[in-house]
């Protein structure tokens, strides 16, 4: 057995709950929120792609339905 496989990593220190907060804290100030017309522009364009695929979907369902109720009709 290779040497190298039984060797755990190195334990991280611990972090005090106060500077884990301040870690937090700055981490969510790097954050880049959209505005809101680019969340309204997304929001318009997932409600059309969710509608295009709702309509696909249901032509592709009912096209496979028709071809297993010709198939049981020939059996």
């Amino acid at each position: 057995m290779d040497d190298r496989s039984a060797k755990t990593e190195p334990a991280k220190p611990r972090v005090s709950p106060g500077e884990f907060m301040r870690q937090v804290q700055a981490e969510a100030r790097k954050v880049v929120w959209p505005t809101r017309q680019e969340t309204v522009t997304t929001a318009i364009f997932v409600g059309i792609m969710m509608v295009i695929l709702a309509f696909f979907f249901l032509g592709i369902d009912t096209l496979f339905g028709e071809i297993v109720r010709w198939l049981l009709k020939l059996a």
